[in-house]
């Protein structure tokens, strides 16, 4: 009888073989790295908005307070949208006639919100407020990046389940003093190893392993 396969046959069987459980064995760790980039989380992605409202210009080189738009920060769990009315505290005589401002000035006249695109939504399962970290030291730019440097905003970290759990787990490594929360451009200081515990005490947080339990998250 003939011989059906090559001498070679069996090395190509078992190269076949070894490249296709190579290739399964990647489905899961391409998985996870397309679910981890930037453009399934839109870290870095400014989304077109109704009105091209720029932080940086605002915040950084008007110097306008966060809390002069987000009203709510320091004592609700979200940091508020401001109204149309807020905008047009100056814009009403500022930039008054501006083509830019039109969508501002025609939710104004319909007393109606402008739909902005909203960039940070935790889903459901997650607890979160503002008030608790401003008001226990944790600067905004610690999860929205650096906002008076963006023209547009933009998302500046994925909020991975990780990502906060970094924090929770050693908050002396973030935590500032009450007058730095605001601060946009800050940088731990040289002491913060010696100053982030003595904060951690003074701010009664809880640190370590109490902080990270599934419940001061999962409710």
């Amino acid at each position: 009888m003939a011989q059906l396969f090559s001498p070679g046959a069996d090395a190509i069987y078992r190269l076949s073989l070894l490249t296709a459980l190579a290739c399964l064995a990647g489905v899961p760790v391409i998985a996870a790295a397309i679910m981890r980039s930037d453009y399934v989380t839109g870290v870095g992605i400014a989304p077109s908005q109704p009105a091209p409202f720029s932080h940086k210009h605002h915040s950084g080189e008007l110097g306008i307070d966060c809390r002069y738009c987000h009203t709510a920060v320091e004592t609700q769990a979200t940091a508020g949208i401001p109204p149309t009315h807020t905008c047009m505290t100056c814009h009403s005589q500022i930039w008054a006639g501006s083509d830019m401002l039109k969508p501002v000035r025609d939710s104004y006249g319909r007393n109606e919100p402008l739909e902005w695109v909203r960039l940070n939504r935790l889903p459901q399962y997650v607890y979160y407020n503002h008030s608790v970290h401003v008001t226990k030291g944790i600067g905004c730019s610690t999860c929205h990046g650096d906002v008076t440097a963006m023209q547009m905003t933009y998302r500046a970290n994925a909020f991975e389940m990780r990502f906060c759990l970094d924090c929770h787990r050693n908050p002396e490594k973030y935590v500032r003093a009450q007058d730095q929360v605001w601060n946009m451009n800050w940088t731990p200081p040289p002491d913060q190893a010696t100053l982030g515990p003595k904060l951690v005490a003074q701010n009664h947080i809880r640190g370590g392993e109490r902080l990270a339990e599934c419940s001061v998250c999962h409710r």
